[in-house]
């Protein structure tokens, strides 16, 4: 894992990841800017392909151009039906860590970690509202991150889905009695009100779109974010 995102993450508090797919894309690099301004600690990139999840954003080309202006650390998340063939190009494209679904593949979920960091990226694995944690403790010791989705992947906006929260205590108890180092990152719906709540649950790098990118003031979301 990149030196810039373990430094980011052991600040002893939770870390901000406004999601990239909420920013207004006329102006992208002013808004990578000014969340960067505003205190985020990385960027969060979700690339969608309109087969695994019914939806199309964008690829390896945009994440390039992202890295080119960004300071922070660059998550990227595929919602992809095909990781293994791609996530070497994002890793390459300036990602310090790529995520993909553990429902992406039916096997050779290993191998696509060691891929991912081949090419130069921490590893991350991303699990659905309806995945059980158990379905990954095989992975857990070999992976940088896991993300916990907290709303079906696909679209920005949902809402919170509130048994998230006994998913991510669990993976965080997992974690701490079998002596694994991944960083525990949740995704979907975090806005001030929850963001309390999956901080004190074990969420450590939390996903904020809508509640950063919609918002009036970007210090005072992330903050209150942060907590």
């Amino acid at each position: 894992m990149s030196s810039s995102f373990l430094q980011s993450i052991e600040k002893g508090c939770a870390a901000v990841a406004p999601s990239v797919l909420s920013a207004d894309f006329t102006r992208l690099a002013d808004e990578i800017q000014a969340v960067e301004e505003a205190g985020a600690d990385f960027h969060h990139l979700d690339v969608m392909d309109g087969h695994f999840v019914p939806n199309i954003t964008f690829g390896p080309m945009v994440v390039e151009a992202i890295s080119r202006v960004a300071t922070r650390p660059l998550i990227t998340h595929l919602m992809i039906s095909d990781p293994a063939k791609y996530a070497g190009a994002f890793a390459r494209a300036g990602s310090d860590v790529v995520s993909f679904h553990y429902e992406a593949v039916e096997e050779g979920h290993l191998e696509i970690v060691h891929a991912i960091r081949e090419a130069g990226s921490a590893a991350g694995l991303a699990i659905n509202p309806d995945t059980p944690l158990d379905s990954v403790k095989q992975l857990l010791g070999d992976i940088d991150l896991l993300l916990i989705m907290t709303v079906f992947p696909g679209f920005g906006g949902q809402k919170f889905i509130v048994e998230g929260l006994d998913k991510i205590r669990e993976a965080a108890a997992v974690r701490d009695a079998e002596g694994h180092a991944f960083v525990i990152e949740v995704d979907g719906g975090i806005k001030a009100d929850n963001a309390g709540a999956v901080r004190e649950a074990g969420g450590e790098c939390l996903v904020a779109g809508t509640a950063v990118y919609r918002s009036d003031d970007y210090v005072s979301a992330i903050r209150a974010i942060r907590g």
